[in-house]
Parts: structure tokens; C-alpha cells; sequence
């Protein structure tokens, strides 16, 4: 079980996008606490954007915290309009039940289910039957249709067009919230950063109707360095089922990821420690001691003192000129520098402990002492 304050682990590996009350991190440091990630089944698989949020959820649960994985095979009846500048496809309800199935089926290989330390559970059991004129004197005198217009998830939709059927999403996920704090006593609802908005009506509406404190953090979306949302494949989305992306499609898409973005991926994809999530910016982890190494005297490195004699003498090109055009290219970094001067010095002072590393490409690295 981790032992230090999930919210410390969760900040540091980049997750923690924003969150509603200060006090949060001393909620998670003083109790467990029982907390929720709403999946909406708009497909029979889960994508890797699902896969940062289960992580998320796996990280809360080794500190001890329970997770709810609501499924929503009622609010999928709507579709959420947030990221979105049309409206969803509406699905039948057997496409949706189908989807349901789907997730709980995955979703189970991610968290321990087993005793009581997680629950699964639909949203369908609630909202499907709901009575919407007790639900509209309950829930909806809670909202001010002015405050909703400014939320970022509806703002966007204005100029084209927002159906009255999309507009009640949002009341439907604070629902949700107030739904599971009542059965369960939940107290926290995580999401992607696009959630923020749905996650600040929940909160607020169980202050209203329960006189609680209820909480909410939204979690950083998996993107690349360039701003552009990461997982997605010339065939569509990078998904987990293995029928649909198969596992040599999903090892290529990772070994393909740019160098730029490999510390985040491990950060959020993985369980590494964050040492080692950054050493493996250079290659072969920690353990530098597995990659090609040159060994140079001084006085063989004063004959070597710039980046392109380096690369010819450590084998890394055949001549200047092909060293030259690698760094036209992008294609070379210094101890995770990338290198655009192809007359960079190198000096000593640019030696670690371990020596210096050069990186050709992608997949290529070589280490350089100083005897």
C-alpha cells in the first residue's frame, strides 16, 4: 500500500489538473475516502483517455481510498456535449447495455473488487425511471440557467446550436454525485479536465440538498508536448479492446511516441517511480551502464571537443556530413538537450557522474567517459 498521501503521488506524476477545496489533501491524509470517475459507454471498448483515468483511480486505491466506477448507461442516454461541437449520436438502448457489459468487463482487469475495496455500478438504476417533474422540483430549482450558459462545456455549443436534450446533462452528472454521496457517502468525483464544470454542479448541489462538504478534482488529459490529444491512430482511436487495436498496434503507438513525450507517458501510464520515469529519458533506465559506452582520455577528448567529431569517434555517424544532417533533423540531444548548433562544444563540465549521453534518433543511445 503506497504510504505517502496520494495527492502528493497523484500532483507529482502530473494528474491533478485543478481541484475545488484546499482541503483536500488533508481529507485524503486524515481518512479513506470513497470517491468516484464516471465512464459514459459511447463505445463497446475503453481508449487509452479511459486508461489515464483508471490509473488515477489504481493510484487512489493502493493508498487505501475506495473507488465507484459508475458506468453510465443512463446519462449515455444523453451524451455529455463537453469537448464536443456536435451533438453525439444518439444510441438504442441495447447498443448502450451492450457497451455497459463491455466496460464492466475491462474495467474489472484495472482495480480489486473484492471486498467491498471498489464498487461498480450504472447510473441506469437511477436515472432511466426518474420522474422528471420530481426530478425538475428537486434538482432543477437547485441550477440557475445563467450560471450554466457561462460553463465552458456549453459555451462552446451556443454559436452552432445546444439541444434542450444536452443541456440537462449536466444536472443528470451532479445527480449522479448526489446520488452516490446519499448510497455510499462519496465524497470526491474525479475526471478529465473537461468534467470541470459537471463536477462543480455536483459539488455545489450536494451542499445544497445534503448540507456537506463534497469535493472534486479534475485530472490532466493525455496530451502531447505540442497541445494535441495523444491515442489517437490513422485507423481512429488507440482502444484496449485487442479485437479492435491489436497488441503489436498498441506497442508500436507507445515505441513511436516522441521523445518529448515519453516522461509523461510513463508518468501517467505506468506505476514507475518518478526517477525512473525521468532516467528513462535516456535510455535504459537507471542502469546507463547497459548502453554502448566510448571511453576517452583527456587528452583524446580535446581532439574531440565538438559534437560532430564526438559522434564520429563514439561510431554514431560515418562522417560530419551525415552528423550534420541528424542534427538539421532533430534527431540528436546531449543528456536530453537537443543539439541545433552543429558546431556545440562539448566540455567537461558536461559530464555527470555517469558520463555523458548522446541520442541519435529515437531508439539510439550511447554513453561517453572520462578516464
Amino acid at each position: 500500500m503506497e504510504t505517502r498521501n496520494v495527492y502528493d503521488v497523484l500532483q507529482e506524476r502530473g494528474f491533478i489538473k485543478q481541484v475545488t477545496h484546499e482541503g483536500l489533501r488533508q481529507m485524503l491524509e486524515e481518512e479513506k475516502v470513497t470517491f468516484y470517475i464516471g465512464f459514459d459507454p459511447t463505445a463497446d471498448s475503453l481508449h487509452v483517455g479511459h486508461f489515464v483515468a483508471l490509473m488515477a483511480m489504481a493510484h487512489m486505491q493502493r493508498a487505501g481510498h475506495r473507488p465507484i466506477v459508475l458506468l453510465g448507461g443512463g446519462t449515455g442516454m444523453i451524451g455529455d456535449p463537453s469537448g464536443k461541437t456536435d451533438m453525439r449520436k444518439m444510441m438504442t438502448t441495447d447498443t448502450i447495455d451492450h457497451n455497459v457489459a463491455c466496460f464492466r468487463k475491462q474495467i474489472g482487469r484495472f482495480l480489486d473488487f473484492s471486498d467491498d475495496k471498489a464498487i461498480m455500478v450504472d447510473n441506469a438504476e437511477w436515472l432511466r425511471d426518474l420522474n422528471y417533474i420530481s426530478f425538475l422540483r428537486e434538482v432543477g430549482s437547485c441550477f440557475s440557467v445563467n450560471k450554466m450558459l457561462t460553463a465552458e462545456c456549453y459555451k462552446r455549443r451556443l454559436e452552432k446550436g445546444l439541444t434542450f436534450l444536452e443541456f440537462n446533462y449536466m444536472l443528470m452528472q451532479a445527480y449522479d454525485f448526489l446520488e452516490l454521496n446519499r448510497r455510499y457517502g462519496c465524497k470526491l468525483e474525479m475526471g478529465g479536465d473537461d468534467q470541470w464544470s459537471n463536477i462543480l454542479a455536483g459539488a455545489d448541489l450536494i451542499r445544497r440538498k445534503e448540507q456537506k462538504a463534497a469535493f472534486g478534482l479534475t485530472c490532466s488529459l493525455l496530451l502531447k508536448s505540442d497541445g494535441n490529444k495523444m491515442g489517437k491512430t490513422e485507423g481512429g482511436a488507440l482502444w484496449l479492446d485487442p479485437e479492435k487495436t491489436s497488441p503489436y498496434e498498441f506497442y508500436q503507438y507507445w515505441v513511436n511516441v516522441g521523445d518529448s513525450d515519453v516522461r509523461n507517458c510513463l508518468a501517467l501510464l505506468t506505476f514507475r517511480p518518478m526517477e525512473e520515469a525521468t532516467a528513462a529519458l535516456f535510455g535504459g533506465g537507471t542502469d546507463k551502464t547497459a548502453m554502448p559506452t566510448t571511453e576517452l582520455t583527456k587528452e583524446e577528448f580535446s581532439e574531440n571537443g565538438f559534437i560532430l567529431e564526438l559522434m564520429v569517434t563514439c561510431g554514431l555517424c560515418k562522417s560530419k556530413g551525415e552528423g550534420r544532417k541528424l542534427i538539421a533533423g532533430g534527431g540528436v540531444s546531449v543528456n536530453g538537450q537537443k543539439v541545433t548548433d552543429v558546431f556545440m562544444p562539448i566540455t567537461e563540465d558536461m559530464f555527470e557522474e555517469d558520463g555523458l549521453i548522446i541520442k541519435k534518433g529515437k531508439k539510439v543511445f550511447h554513453r561517453v567517459i572520462l578516464k
